[in-house]
């Protein structure tokens, strides 16, 4: 995947994460583009890891994967900021 294509894809998964996770964390596109990246991270290699597979392009189990990922991400820092 190309540079352009993990920004959208960060940006995209960020937002689904803060979506489906709210809180009230402030947090700015950067940060949200973050959560994203390092989502996908997270989600490609746990999924490797299951054999579901890895984030591999902008298609539906990528951004599933990177989602969970960024949500695992999400609750990790709250558990850690309390």
């Amino acid at each position: 995947m190309g540079v352009l294509t993990w920004i959208l894809l960060g940006l995209v998964v960020g937002m689904l994460a803060r979506l489906i996770m709210p809180g009230p964390d402030p947090a700015g596109l950067l940060v949200t583009l973050l959560l994203g990246v390092g989502g996908a991270f997270v989600g490609g290699f746990i999924g490797s890891f299951l054999g579901l597979g890895s984030v591999t392009g902008f298609n539906i189990g990528s951004l599933a994967l990177a989602t969970l990922g960024a949500l695992l991400l999400l609750w990790g820092h709250r558990r850690l900021r309390r």
